[in-house]
């Protein structure tokens, strides 16, 4: 969806933090729409509700705007996320998805498990991630929208790598690096929706 990056990093200067990102007015959009749940049901007053929402427009990086939804919500369930933790999954599952930044490297665990990296919403810290992965007997799903390029010199024992993504030569590149045993790792592209032979 949104894969886009700050002007710093298609200079090639260092690169900002994910929280010093510029944000954007779709992640203004949905830290607004927390805070008028919050006005609604109680959680905010009036005078709380019209303070955040001036601090909201004045905002120019995504951690600010984080700050403004931190007490409102759990992690997981934040409408911005710029933390940076790996993903580390131990006999069971686990999932990013929504809008989060994906630092320029990042890593994710999954032994005996099913670890789901969503990246349709997100937003990429550089033109370049390289995703360090340890798959034991479990799988990786990565989800990302057309125009990501996926490449995956990640070694496998006993283990399968399958990448479903279209090849987009101009495209951001995420390189899959690490190793795969007993398990598997799949990169895939969203269903586009099936067009009807009928039209009302």
């Amino acid at each position: 969806m949104d894969f886009s990056w700050p002007p710093a990093i298609r200079d090639n200067t260092p690169e900002p933090r994910p929280g010093d990102l510029r944000a954007g007015d779709v992640d203004r959009d949905r830290v607004a729409e927390v805070l008028n749940d919050a006005l609604a049901d109680g959680r905010l007053t009036h005078d709380e509700h019209e303070e955040r929402l001036e601090q909201l427009y004045r905002t120019r990086t995504l951690g600010e705007l984080a700050a403004l939804t931190a007490d409102l919500l759990p992690l997981e369930e934040q409408p911005l996320r710029t933390d940076v933790r790996p993903v580390t999954a131990f006999f069971g599952s686990e999932e990013r998805s929504g809008r989060w930044v994906v630092p320029t490297r990042y890593s994710a665990t999954a032994v005996c498990a099913n670890v789901t990296l969503d990246l349709r919403e997100a937003l990429l810290q550089s033109r370049h991630i390289t995703l360090q992965v340890t798959v034991m007997a479990g799988t990786l799903t990565l989800i990302v929208p057309e125009g990501v390029r996926i490449e995956m010199p990640a070694s496998a024992v006993l283990g399968g790598k399958k990448n479903q993504v279209p090849p987009s030569p101009d495209g951001p590149v995420i390189e899959i690096t690490g190793l795969v045993s007993l398990g598997s790792i799949v990169a895939k592209s969203p269903k586009r929706p099936r067009r009807s032979w009928f039209r009302r």
